[in-house]
């Protein structure tokens, strides 16, 4: 088994489901299925159970799954301390981060570059997604955490989170239906508005006739939660924000998702302040995803 095989094994693990590991790591479900075959001949074991409902771990599964995320970890700290002992990492790291990442993540995960890595001259653009791909493939920034699929996209990859959309409310009217309460709406991106669109015309809400426009999500949470109305943003605007939030789903029983991925070219990975950019924030990720499993 190599590093590949591991990734997948956490990427299975979380999502218990072989099309939606598939579509996370960009490969087709007959590769999935391959792999996980290939994994169980030289292991000597069956490692999972497949249903219509997703895949279920066996007793021996569930073994090799509880040290994978171990194991990724020491191979992870493995090339960060490699790379520190190379020498000092110097020279300018330009990322470009989206603006809800940049208030609710990235704040503690650039102390912790920057407490590594003092020599570096980090430049942060903080911008919505659209400006930020357009950046990336103009190679106007090394790095970019982005939101969104962006299905075009040839570059290397690395997926981050996958976010539930929530409707808000104050805690004074969270059961109050919707369509009685003004709607601060926030303008998204095209695609973000045309899944919010179906689901409320799936829901039977009509458009806020008296609704309030603003251009963040922290002003919506914030009119929220004074009780002006009712709004709908990513979970990560959520930590410990005084609304009652409850996750959107379609009538198929699918849940409105909003991806966020760490994207990067092979050219940008010769730099060496990128490179322990990218594992850095992949750390972080992994550990906070391992916390809040913990927590669960």
């Amino acid at each position: 088994m190599d590093e590949q095989d591991f990734r997948l094994l956490s990427v299975l693990g979380r999502t218990r489901n072989i099309t939606h590991a598939a579509d996370e790591l960009y490969i087709t479900q007959s590769s999935v299925s391959k792999r996980i075959r290939q994994m169980e001949r030289e292991l000597g074991t069956t490692l999972m159970l497949r249903s219509r409902q997703g895949i279920q771990f066996t007793p021996s599964g569930e073994i090799v799954l509880a040290h994978t995320q171990h194991i990724l970890h020491e191979l992870d700290q493995i090339r960060q301390e490699l790379v520190e002992t190379s020498g000092a990492i110097a020279g300018t790291l330009r990322a470009g981060i989206s603006i809800n990442y940049a208030m609710y993540r990235l704040p503690d995960q650039l102390a912790n570059y920057n407490e590594r890595y003092p020599e570096v001259d980090t430049q942060i653009i903080t911008a919505n997604s659209k400006k930020l791909y357009s950046m990336l493939i103009s190679n106007q920034i090394d790095v970019g955490i982005v939101r969104g699929e962006h299905p075009e996209w040839r570059g290397e990859r690395i997926l981050l989170a996958r976010e539930p959309v929530c409707a808000i409310t104050n805690e004074r009217d969270k059961d109050k239906p919707l369509a009685v309460l003004p709607q601060i709406h926030r303008h998204a991106d095209i695609d973000m508005e045309r899944e919010i669109t179906q689901w409320m015309r799936e829901n039977r809400i009509p458009s806020s006739k008296n609704r309030i426009q603003v251009n963040s999500t922290s002003t919506c949470v914030t009119m929220v939660a004074r009780g002006l109305g009712w709004g709908i943003v990513p979970e990560i605007c959520l930590d410990h924000a005084p609304v009652h939030a409850r996750p959107l789903f379609f009538e198929n029983g699918e849940p409105l998702i909003r991806s966020t991925y760490l994207m990067f070219t092979k050219q940008a990975l010769e730099l060496p302040q990128v490179r322990v950019f990218i594992d850095l924030i992949r750390n972080h990720t992994a550990n906070e995803q391992e916390r809040s499993q913990t927590h669960a």
